[in-house]
């Protein structure tokens, strides 16, 4: 492990990762990629109209989204709530989640994890699930 160090990154310097058509993102900061510890952050981006099937899923560590634009709903162990920009949403460790664009343009949020890096985030799916 690395002391972690002032970073300034663009995400134009970052490569794209991307999951089933349904969301790319940039991770910007992650202990396994800079010299950073404690917090996780990066910038996704979901399509409009893209689907969401599959999307529903948990993970132990909190999880913070902060919406730059576009428009949606986030799903909250069962419940919705709108979001546009200027929206932020604390998501508490082990809360089943997923983020749907309801908006004609796609929709971009800054997200963090409260991890030193993105490999310890381990994603959970159930097998089932109704959107």
């Amino acid at each position: 492990m690395h002391a972690p160090e002032v970073v300034v990154i663009h995400e134009d310097d970052v490569a794209t990762e991307s999951w089933d058509g349904i969301v790319s993102w940039k991770t910007l900061l992650s202990a396994d990629r800079t010299p950073t510890a404690g917090l996780t952050v990066g910038v996704a981006s979901i399509a409009p109209g893209a689907a969401v099937d599959g999307a529903l899923h948990h993970h132990e560590p909190h999880e913070i989204y902060f919406v730059i634009s576009g428009d949606g709903l986030v799903h909250l162990d069962g419940s919705e709530h709108p979001i546009a920009p200027g929206t932020s949403v604390f998501i508490p460790g082990g809360t089943h989640h997923f983020i749907r664009n309801t908006g004609d343009s796609e929709l971009r949020l800054l997200y963090a994890f409260d991890v030193d890096s993105f490999d310890e985030v381990a994603y959970e799916f159930p097998e089932h699930w109704e959107p």
